[in-house]
């Protein structure tokens, strides 16, 4: 009798590939009987998505696509669409999620999230996994929920098929590597086990880049039409309208989705950090997607020049002869770091720090790549055709006795003329009800009603009867009741049913949007009852939590609820998708 063949402990599996493998064998070998050679296509692998910005949707479907054309039977399915139950009956899942706030799941993965950390929640010793996270380490808990779905994971039994890997904003060429390594596995066990190639693979449905010639990559120069300052003499905020054409690009968008805007540094602050570093801007450098420009247009295009990134502060407390940063980074000094970097930017460090030297090479290997912006967009294509709108507070304040300017928000206001560059960005998790009919509760402070104005004129230039309610709040009436004009006007011919302000400065006590609900609970929760949509556009780790907890409270007050069974409410609307947020 031949011996049973067994996979050493050098070939290229984790332990958990390699036992299942192993037991696979010795069954084969033992008179068991074997897997068949011939029958139904390769594994189902579906990629399952946690997005609440449209990139970990849009990655998932490129993923999805790839694994199709590799045989695989793949769909990008929203972790809003499962449960640990559906989980548990499948044999490899792919997950690719976004971090939202401080370390939570993005909106369409928090039903999924407590299923997952439930006591309840069902063992998956049959699944084989791999997370993909994707965060910006500009924020505290980058990535932690990725982190957290990768952990429950395997502590609930299921295997890890590939390491995680923890994506920054730039996530491309990570996610690219995570994808083939993921694949290269999938494949040497498929071809050890002789499982078969489907000849039928799935495709997944087409990307947004796949529809159109530009993008993220490839923007296209808009022509600037209009830049046109929306808060009045003194108020304290500086808030524009932005209109650009799309004529001639292709480009299409829905209301609900967001416009992507690729900036370039200011000027002055490249000088500034020129003169700190002692050149004069010509020294050939790298620019992080290959070749090599000049240094000053390295910092001007090419380079996030602003925030202080954790690499760079490391290096130059390693070379300052000053130790004052070397004390900072201590484990237990985190609160005093995070006190003694508000307010600084990276030529803060160079001016203080002097006797930390870079070469321009050396210095540029330490800074991040320029990333676009994302802008929610505040216009419908159906009422303003081959144009899409922005509405963009610029950011400016002083710190250190130095002004400091947002680099996108003033790069609009006051250094964008003629064509800027731009791509539109899908947010399905953000869209307006199927039926026209539907009503529509909108909560949108600040530069939050954006996406609103948009959904106005989009129901109004396609005839939508339902009603129509908006919420909104700033400073002061006078100087700071954005789109006053037109919401009058909609107000005054019907198609806004309801317009609620809360001007917080107008009064001696601060009065905000959440106050205002809280005042009409009652017709509020009537709207709920009666099938309306509730939306949320604005700061996440304030208003929308504020706004958030003013919903459960309305729905208790008005529906004579529990706070469990109002968290139940709340819970069905999300799920329903009757509950959506368009918040940063």
């Amino acid at each position: 009798m031949n011996s049973i063949p067994f996979i050493p402990e050098t070939a290229p599996f984790t332990p958990s590939q390699r036992a299942w493998l192993n037991g696979f064998l010795a069954g084969m070998f033992s008179g068991t009987p074997a897997a068949p050679t011939t029958g139904p296509a390769r594994k189902t692998v579906n990629v399952y998505f946690g997005s609440e910005s449209g990139n970990s949707e849009a990655l998932s479907k490129q993923i999805a696509k790839a694994a199709a054309k590799r045989g695989f039977v793949s769909k990008a399915i929203g972790l809003d669409r499962i449960t640990l139950a559906d989980l548990a009956k499948e044999s490899v899942a792919l997950i690719v999620t976004s971090t939202f706030g401080d370390g939570e799941p993005p909106a369409n993965a928090a039903a999924f999230h407590e299923g997952l950390i439930a006591d309840n929640a069902p063992r998956l010793e049959n699944l084989q996994y791999a997370v993909l996270a994707l965060g910006d380490r500009n924020y505290e808990h980058f990535c932690k929920f990725g982190a957290d779905v990768d952990a429950r994971l395997e502590a609930l039994g299921a295997k890890r098929l590939y390491a995680r890997v923890d994506c920054d904003v730039d996530y491309e060429a990570a996610a690219t590597s995570w994808r083939e390594g993921v694949f290269s596995v999938l494949e040497t066990i498929e071809n050890t086990v002789s499982i078969p190639v489907s000849t039928s693979p799935v495709r997944s449905e087409p990307t947004p880049a796949e529809t159109s010639d530009y993008g993220r990559h490839n923007p296209f120069p808009a022509p600037l039409l209009t830049n046109r300052l929306l808060t009045a003499e003194g108020s304290g905020k500086e808030t524009r309208h932005f209109e650009f054409s799309l004529a001639g690009s292709g480009m299409t968008y829905e209301v609900g989705d967001a416009l992507g805007v690729v900036p370039t540094n200011c000027p002055k602050l490249v000088d500034e950090i020129l003169r700190a570093l002692n050149r004069d801007g010509e020294e050939a450098v790298p620019v992080p997607d290959g070749g090599e420009t000049s240094l000053r247009t390295a910092l001007l295009r090419h380079y996030e020049i602003t925030k202080i990134p954790a690499p760079l502060l490391k290096e130059i407390a390693i070379r300052s002869a000053d130790k004052t940063l070397e004390s900072l980074l201590a484990p237990e000094a985190k609160d005093a770091l995070n006190n003694y970097l508000w307010g600084r930017e990276i030529i803060d460090l160079l001016i203080e720090f002097p006797s930390a030297p870079f070469h321009p090479v050396d210095f540029v290997s330490h800074l991040r790549k320029l990333q676009p912006r994302l802008y929610s967009i505040s216009s419908s294509l159906k009422a303003f055709p081959d144009q899409v709108h922005l509405t963009v507070a610029a950011v400016r304040f002083e710190s250190f006795g130095r002004k400091r300017k947002g680099v996108c928000s003033t790069f609009l206001a006051d250094r964008a003329n003629g064509n800027v560059p731009v791509f539109t960005q899908v947010s399905k998790g953000f869209r307006l009800p199927a039926s026209g009919d539907t009503s529509i509760i909108m909560v949108g402070p600040g530069t939050g009603i954006a996406p609103f104005r948009a959904f106005l004129h989009d129901r109004r230039a396609s005839g939508a009867k339902g009603r129509n309610w908006l919420f909104f709040g700033d400073r002061k009436a006078s100087t700071d009741f954005l789109y006053r004009d037109e919401l009058e006007a909609m107000l005054a011919d019907g198609h806004l049913t309801t317009l609620s302000t809360a001007f917080s400065r107008d009064q001696a006590e601060k009065i905000y949007v959440q106050h205002r609900m809280l005042e009409n609970a009652r017709e509020l929760y009537a709207w709920l009852e009666d099938g309306a949509h509730f939306y949320v556009c604005g700061d996440a780790s304030r208003m929308a939590k504020d706004v958030d907890a003013a919903l459960h409270r309305v729905i208790e007050i008005a529906g004579g609820k529990s706070h469990g069974d109002a968290t139940e409410y709340v819970r069905s609307l999300k799920s329903s998708k009757r509950y959506q947020r368009d918040v940063y």
